[in-house]
């Protein structure tokens, strides 16, 4: 289901610093703007009220989930609050398992190829590339050219509306954005002002299997 959803809009919304009363407000702006996964990293205020809510408050066919999860507890404590994706700055072993165990989708953050071969082993549905600002497009082409066919690499960190294209041509299947989309402080209007050009450049360069 994370693929689909990311077939569907390949951009993920990384909410930090949302508080819980901000949360169904611009949960709604980014689902009408197109977004089909939302997540709120731990270490925003109490984060797992803003799981809660979004999940409470949007449609099904969207994907809530925690980013910055670091430990086996920490996923329990996700699930629980209704989220479905776990997406982890870094690939420790007994939090991917931990991810697997519960159901969940999982995107752990990998920088070399090893790591992003041991976090397939471990089931990992999705690879977020971490930092982006340090992987430019050629390092997506060497690492899909010897990655299983189908590997979704999601890079994060850096991403704007003017430098998703390189990206895109060279294979990746989505982005994770941050500080571009949300910052604390920000309104729903805000928000749906930036989700608009993000998803424009989306609409505008997705690849051709991104119908």
């Amino acid at each position: 289901m994370l693929k689909q959803a990311l077939v569907q809009n390949g951009l993920v919304a990384i909410l930090r610093g949302l508080r819980p009363e901000e949360a169904p407000a611009i949960g709604d702006v980014l689902y009408t703007a197109g977004f089909r996964v939302i997540e709120v990293p731990l270490n925003s205020p109490q984060p797992y009220d803003s799981i809660r809510l979004l999940r409470q408050s949007l449609p099904a066919d969207c994907l809530i989930g925690a980013g910055t999860v670091l430990t086996p507890e920490q996923v329990r404590q996700v699930k629980e609050a209704g989220g479905q994706v776990i997406v982890m700055p870094h690939s420790d072993p007994k939090v991917l398992r931990a991810a697997k165990a519960e159901g969940l989708f999982l995107s752990p953050g990998v920088a070399t190829p090893t790591e992003a071969f041991a976090a397939l082993a471990e089931g990992a549905d999705v690879l977020k590339m971490f930092p982006a600002e340090q992987m430019g497009p050629a390092v997506v082409k060497a690492w899909l050219a010897v990655l299983p066919a189908g590997t979704a690499l999601i890079p994060v960190g850096g991403i704007t509306p003017d430098n998703m294209k390189v990206f895109l041509d060279a294979g990746v299947s989505g982005f994770g954005l941050g500080s571009g989309l949300f910052k604390p402080g920000m309104s729903a209007e805000d928000v749906a002002k930036s989700a608009k050009a993000y998803v424009e450049a989306w609409n505008q360069h997705k690849p051709a299997n991104n119908q």
